[in-house]
């Protein structure tokens, strides 16, 4: 049975973690958040360890790691807001233990080359949460596309529309410098999702950003994607808003809907499942994604140019 502790514990994807490390037969010893509304813990591991004190849980993780006690820390699970994950990484391999890291793993490609200096002086390894490249039709479109022809280039649209409170704005995930963007916090999946199915990535355009919405043109080795991402509930079809459904999802490829809506109740446990057996996605499979969402940072949307999303015309217009 292998320890984990928890940096994050309050946060709205902990639960999913806490709930992969028991079904994967594994024990949560300690878990840390500068909130206390984690009762959640009751129901998965109650005898944990908590602190809302980083100084304190640093203190008890490094003890158990000196005694080398039978509660000693094999990984951190990592749940911070995205900003703080390099650091909270770097602190998981220095204490001796392997670290799970939620998206974005960071928020700059540069994190990544420091990051891998440090798991070649500690001998401890980054591994992430990329649960898409998990999902039985991601996998089933990405062998469909490898048996088809080199040469040939997928017309693919996406769009992703996840209704966001008032709230949004207000937290950290609100703060480009924290959050990293829309692209960044509700994105970076898809983009490496589309990596790992069409292959290198060649062009990078930007036709709009805001804070609240983000679109733009992506050309990889197998596919040319438009992409439109909003968290304002006024880019959900009207059709189905009145269904009263306030997130609106849709990958098509060639015309064609991804069916991927069901299947993702345990993808965090089947990533806990590969982890464990050494098979985790580590540093290098994260970059692409991670230069794709920078680049979109750093970019000067260009507007209605080259071949953009349709759902941008009405919001420009």
């Amino acid at each position: 049975m292998k320890k984990f502790a928890m940096i994050g514990a309050a946060g709205y994807i902990a639960p999913r973690h806490m709930k992969a490390i028991k079904d994967t037969g594994n024990e949560l010893v300690a878990a840390l958040d500068v909130n206390d509304s984690v009762g959640i813990i009751d129901s998965h591991f109650p005898d944990a360890d908590f602190f809302t004190e980083f100084e304190r849980f640093d203190r008890h993780v490094d003890k158990l790691r000196r005694a080398n006690s039978d509660k000693k820390v094999d990984y951190i699970s990592i749940c911070s807001p995205n900003y703080l994950h390099d650091s909270h990484m770097r602190f998981a391999l220095r204490s001796g233990a392997d670290a799970i890291c939620e998206k974005p793993l960071v928020l700059n490609p540069w994190n990544i080359d420091g990051l891998q200096e440090i798991e070649r002086d500690t001998g401890h390894k980054v591994n992430t949460i990329l649960q898409l490249r998990l999902h039985p039709a991601i996998i089933a479109l990405r062998d469909k596309v490898q048996s088809g022809s080199r040469a040939h280039k997928h017309e693919v649209d996406l769009t992703y529309i996840t209704s966001r409170g008032h709230w949004y704005l207000q937290s950290w995930k609100g703060d480009t410098k924290k959050s990293g963007g829309i692209a960044t916090n509700i994105g970076v999946h898809f983009y490496d999702m589309l990596h790992f199915v069409f292959g290198e990535l060649q062009q990078n355009v930007v036709h709009y950003s805001s804070d609240t919405k983000a679109a733009g043109y992506l050309e990889y080795a197998q596919a040319r994607v438009r992409w439109f991402l909003s968290i304002d509930i006024n880019d959900v079809p009207a059709e189905v808003r009145a269904t009263g459904q306030r997130t609106y999802r849709s990958i098509t490829c060639e015309g064609e809907e991804i069916e991927f809506s069901g299947g993702f109740t345990d993808l965090h446990t089947r990533s806990y499942e590969e982890i464990l057996k050494g098979n985790g996605f580590g540093l290098d499979e994260n970059r692409v994604a991670i230069e794709t969402v920078s680049h979109i940072r750093d970019s000067k949307p260009q507007g209605l140019t080259g071949d953009y999303h349709p759902f941008l015309k009405q919001v420009i217009a």
